[in-house]
């Protein structure tokens, strides 16, 4: 086995939007940030921040492995975009000193796809299948057998003549990412022998993931840059890292070239994320909600049309960060403005009935 080897086998991450260009803000992954962003991922659970429980435990299934001489039971890493989940795969791999073959859910829409790739791997191989809720049923099924029996059966012709071939597979660990667990079947989900959940980072863990990635960027951030870049990050190292490449061009080309605090404001008002982490499309739901609509209540699809976007846009990117901060509020009647959202545009918010908060009496 060559652990040096790490193949993509689709070409492409799950982990970004159709057009390819989320936000400064957006968790999601853009195909050219790949580059960059592999030069900043830790190579071994010691270097890796955060996640201190999934580290603990993934560890401990790595060493009791290594320490047995085979292959780890199947792990399945979950959580919301930007967390890690791919860079845990990359290090389990690293940890084992066994290559790394990478595909994603959407990329196998036939049995056959998952075929052709379980039948090429090596003993001790880690497959790494990010999004893998997103797998076609036949392969979901074929997958099932091969996890648990390292077993595939090839169907050959078709009709009343078709007939299986049982093909063996040399012992491998699967490694499945998933920012929707839910959806995930009960029986794929059985064959994980872990499940580890990642959440989102305290700011003080996102410190330690600014000061690593300027070190490894060989630039130096002052202490005051690292904590405000890292509160405007919404909890996702992912965006830490690139508010921070963002920042280091602003000093370059329009600052001092030192990463300080003054120049990390004036760059993240260039790209209008502000003191909350919130950016423009942010402010705008905000606006709409506060402004055009009283505060709400309003279906999903009238407050996207306000803001001239796409209701997935709206509901997958935009909504859930509103709601985990408090801003926005989501009713059996529609979306409403939390008491938060007026404070946060300087607008006075009206009174509910009988001085209730804003909007709330009319739920």
């Amino acid at each position: 086995m060559r652990p040096d080897r790490i193949e993509d086998l689709d070409g492409s991450a799950a982990e970004h939007d159709e057009d390819g260009s989320p936000s400064l803000t957006s968790a999601e992954q853009a195909p050219p940030e790949r580059p960059a962003e592999a030069a900043l991922r830790p190579r071994g659970l010691a270097e890796f921040v955060g996640q201190q429980v999934v580290r603990d435990q993934l560890s401990l299934v790595l060493d009791a492995a290594t320490a047995r001489g085979r292959s780890p039971e199947h792990v399945l890493l979950s959580g919301p975009p930007g967390l890690g989940k791919t860079t845990l795969a990359m290090i389990i791999a690293a940890e084992l000193g066994a290559p790394l073959r990478i595909t994603s859910g959407p990329a196998i829409q036939h049995a056959g796809d998952l075929a052709a790739i379980l039948s090429s791997l090596d003993e001790g191989e880690v497959l790494f299948i990010d999004e893998i809720h997103r797998l076609a049923r036949p392969a979901e099924e074929m997958l099932y057998i091969a996890m648990e029996d390292f077993r595939v059966d090839v169907v050959v012709g078709k009709g009343v003549g078709a007939t299986s071939i049982p093909l063996d597979l040399p012992p491998f660990t699967a490694v499945g990412a998933t920012t929707r667990a839910g959806l995930l079947p009960a029986p794929l989900r059985d064959r994980f022998g872990f499940i580890g959940h990642l959440d989102f980072y305290a700011p003080e863990e996102l410190r330690e993931v600014v000061r690593r990635s300027a070190a490894r960027l060989e630039i130096e951030v002052d202490e005051e840059a690292a904590v405000e870049i890292s509160t405007r990050s919404r909890g996702t190292p992912r965006i830490a890292n690139r508010l921070l490449r963002r920042v280091r061009d602003w000093a370059l080309v329009r600052g001092s070239g030192k990463l300080d605090l003054a120049a990390a404001r004036e760059a993240l008002r260039v790209y209008e994320v502000d003191a909350r982490g919130l950016d423009r499309l942010d402010r705008a739901v905000l606006a709409a909600l506060c402004g055009r609509f009283a505060g709400g209540p309003v279906g999903l699809s009238t407050l996207a049309v306000a803001v001239g976007e796409e209701i997935e846009t709206v509901e997958t990117m935009i909504e859930p960060y509103l709601v985990r901060e408090g801003f926005l509020l989501r009713t059996p009647r529609g979306r409403a403005a939390a008491p938060a959202a007026w404070t946060h545009l300087g607008l006075e918010a009206p009174e509910g009935p009988e001085g209730t908060a804003p909007m709330l009496g009319r739920f």
